[in-house]
């Protein structure tokens, strides 16, 4: 049993949803990234989402693109971000899932990406701009080192593509909650939870739901119905907010730390 599948089975055990926290890789810098995943672990995340920076975003809302633009004027490279895993994984066993365009990882070589990042401590990669018609180009390569390739699938995803990702991905199902890029939302969008149960009846795999989500009461509901949430946008807006000063760390442990408790099933 691998970290994520593992994270999601004690989930379960605790009658819970798993708490997914994404935070892009170097905003504010790779130091300050590997002080944070020990704050969001503390905070109560089940696993970890690292962004890997990347020049055109097509999928991120403005939050999550000016994280990226900081961090790449911070001088954030693939290389900066396995290096950020490799600290990470000398504290903490959460499960470390990259997040990242495809266009990083072709310049950097998918089979040394795998092996490498494999070798850092990565559990999974999932690919924000790669359909399964079209994953097979990176999955043999992470699959033999033991890589999770998960996959999205959207409200607008038929029965067939959503089989066809189900069948390619492991790890988990990232199901994005509404049309359109990241960032944080009042509300959630109407017929959410009978696209996500309706997932769940052709997927084998946890079915994580995430884009848009930032409240208690947001998170508290799609717990009832998935095997995880996913936050963001939020977390790297406090970020953004909080800066590099020392008090970071504390802060986003607190911030999270009522997200969190809200995955627990009532």
């Amino acid at each position: 049993m691998n970290r994520i599948e593992s994270a999601f089975r004690t989930a379960k055990k605790a009658k819970r949803a798993a708490f997914i926290a994404y935070i892009t890789a170097g905003d504010p810098s790779i130091e300050k990234t590997v002080e944070l995943a020990t704050a969001l672990r503390r905070g109560g995340a089940d696993l970890l989402e690292l962004g890997v920076p990347f020049s055109d975003p097509i999928a991120d809302g403005a939050t999550n693109q000016q994280a990226a633009e900081r961090a790449l004027a911070a001088g954030t490279t693939m290389s900066s971000v396995l290096s950020a895993v490799r600290a990470i994984r000398e504290e903490e066993e959460i499960p470390i899932v990259l997040f990242s365009y495809a266009n990083p990882v072709l310049r950097y070589g998918i089979e040394r990406f795998a092996e490498d990042a494999a070798a850092a401590g990565v559990d999974g990669v999932l690919f924000t701009d790669v359909p399964v018609e079209e994953i097979e180009r990176f999955r043999p390569a992470l699959l033999r080192s033991k890589i999770d390739p998960i996959m999205l699938v959207t409200p607008t995803s038929p029965r067939d593509r959503i089989k066809a990702a189900s069948k390619a991905g492991r790890g988990f199902l990232y199901f994005v909650s509404r049309t359109g890029v990241t960032g944080a939302r009042r509300q959630l969008d109407s017929g959410l939870e009978e696209s996500v149960k309706a997932v769940r009846k052709t997927c084998k795999l946890p079915v994580s739901v995430g884009f848009g989500i930032s409240t208690p009461a947001q998170i508290a509901e799609i717990a009832a119905w998935a095997d995880g949430v996913v936050v963001g946008s939020a977390i790297v807006d406090r970020i953004a907010q909080i800066g590099a000063g020392p008090e970071l760390c504390n802060a986003v442990q607190r911030f999270i730390t009522p997200l969190t408790e809200a995955c627990r099933r009532t």
